[in-house]
């Protein structure tokens, strides 16, 4: 039995239908790329001001960097990360995932050279230690990222010594004071709790009365595991600093992050908030970071970022 003119007519309309429904599909995916190869290199600095100085101390400026992820030949990256000297905060803190590249340490080092001049403490990520694999991308929408045994290893040990010879201090589950601009500062970090490596160190002693002798409280982390900041906002902290979710990279425009790649709520993935915890509330930031995984080198809704922090007198 043959096909009337008016089903094979409308079986050709369908048809077209089709072709035209999947070429605006595949146009728009392309768009989509092309945009967020693009916003991964708008690199912005994003200011927050935050009341927490015992009474009377002078204004007090940290720059937040996290997660450079930096791959040899990212000229425009390394040119912003040298331009972020000429803020000359007084102190720059690194939360780690600095590389994305088995050959990223010695370019890396060279972009922050003129950071290293000022002083500096860090804490390292998962991708300081284990370069990205090509991976799904679907996979991070059932919850955060793991590290496959077949990952290869970054040369942390000789980027560590660098920030070290640059007067940077290491706060891998270990904590230090550090007088800065006449007052003390009591620090405290832990190792990537992505690989479940954080170990507590506790805080720096010889302070007792905070009120006669004033001091401040900073934690510093890479990945903001619901865990680590509830452990330090009980313990007293008066900051934690945070990176490691990318601001989740690929937001939709009028709602945000999709993903934190950690148990944050996603609303956290980016920004200065406080968190709760046990009668105790802490102001965290969490940086979108600056970088992408090579293997993801887009960003969507979510330009990257370095934080300059300015922490100011409770009065």
């Amino acid at each position: 039995m043959g096909v009337s003119p008016a089903l094979a007519s409308r079986v050709r309309s369908i048809g077209r239908g089709f072709a035209v429904t999947a070429a605006a599909g595949t146009a728009a995916g392309l768009a989509a790329v092309g945009y967020g190869l693009w916003e991964k290199n708008q690199f912005v600095l994003r200011e927050e001001s935050l009341p927490i100085l015992p009474a009377g101390q002078e204004p007090f400026r940290i720059l937040h960097l996290s997660d450079i992820h930096f791959v040899p030949g990212q000229e425009t990256k390394a040119q912003w990360l040298e331009s972020l000297a000429s803020l000359e905060p007084d102190l720059v803190v690194d939360t780690g995932d600095n590389l994305s590249h088995v050959k990223a340490v010695d370019p890396l080092l060279k972009a922050l050279r003129p950071l290293l001049e000022f002083p500096g403490v860090f804490v390292p990520g998962s991708n300081d230690y284990y370069a990205p694999s090509l991976k799904n991308p679907a996979s991070y929408l059932r919850g955060p990222s793991k590290t496959r045994p077949e990952n290869i290893e970054l040369d942390w040990p000789r980027l560590r010594a660098g920030f070290g010879m640059g007067g940077w201090v290491d706060l891998t589950n270990r904590h230090q004071s550090v007088v800065l601009k006449g007052m003390r500062f009591d620090f405290s970090g832990v190792d990537d709790p992505h690989l479940n490596r954080e170990r507590y160190a506790g805080w720096p002693h010889g302070t007792r009365n905070q009120d006669e002798n004033p001091h401040l409280r900073v934690a510093v982390i890479h990945a903001p595991y619901q865990r680590v900041l509830d452990h330090f906002t009980e313990d007293g902290a008066d900051l934690l600093l945070a990176g490691h979710t990318h601001g989740g990279q690929l937001c939709i425009p009028g709602y945000g992050a999709v993903v934190a790649n950690c148990d944050i709520p996603t609303w956290r993935a980016k920004g200065l908030n406080d968190w709760q915890s046990n009668g105790r509330t802490t102001p965290v930031n969490v940086s979108g970071g600056i970088g992408t995984s090579r293997f993801a080198p887009v960003r969507i809704a979510c330009r990257p970022e370095a934080v300059l922090l300015t922490l100011t007198s409770r009065d």
